[in-house]
C-alpha cells in the first residue's frame, strides 16, 4: 500500500529546496546552489521511498536508490548517474576543511550549480513517473 501522504510531504520540501538552489544560483552563492539541489534530490528519491514504506537512512542517493532497487523497481543508469554526480556535493559544498585551502565558495562556478540543478530537475522528474505509475497500478 502506498503511504500519498509521506510522499507528498517529502516531495514538497524537495521541490521547495530546489526552489531555493536557484535563489542562490541567481546570488552567486553556487557551493550553496550545489548543495541544495543534492538536498533536494536526496528528499525527492527519500519521498519515494518513504510512500514506498522502505527505509530512507543516509545521504548518499545513489545508495538510496539501491532501496528502491530492492523493491524490483529500475532504476535508469541515467538516473545513477545524476545520483553520483550530486553525491559528490553533499560535504565539499559546506566544509573548509574539505578542502586542501580556500573555502567552498571559491571552488564552485555557475556551470556546477546549473548542472547540479539540471541533475536534480531530472530526477525529481524521474520519481513523479514512477509515482504516478506505481499508483496506476495500485488502483
Amino acid at each position: 500500500m502506498l503511504d500519498e501522504g509521506e510522499y507528498s510531504r517529502w516531495l514538497k520540501s524537495a521541490k521547495k529546496t530546489l526552489e531555493a538552489s536557484y535563489s542562490d544560483l541567481e546570488g552567486g552563492y553556487y557551493n550553496w546552489a550545489c548543495f541544495k539541489a543534492q538536498q533536494a534530490a536526496e528528499l525527492a528519491v527519500k519521498a519515494l521511498l518513504h510512500g514506498l514504506g522502505l527505509p530512507a537512512y543516509g545521504h548518499s542517493i545513489s545508495r538510496l536508490l539501491t532501496n528502491i532497487k530492492s523493491k524490483g523497481l529500475s532504476v535508469p543508469d541515467g538516473i545513477i548517474r545524476f545520483a553520483k554526480t550530486l553525491d559528490k556535493l553533499y560535504v565539499p559544498t559546506r566544509y573548509p576543511n574539505a578542502w586542501a585551502e580556500g573555502a567552498p565558495h571559491e571552488y564552485y562556478t555557475r556551470e556546477d550549480a546549473e548542472n547540479a540543478i539540471r541533475c536534480t530537475k531530472n530526477i525529481i522528474m524521474w520519481v513523479e513517473k514512477i509515482w504516478r505509475s506505481l499508483k496506476r497500478e495500485e488502483s
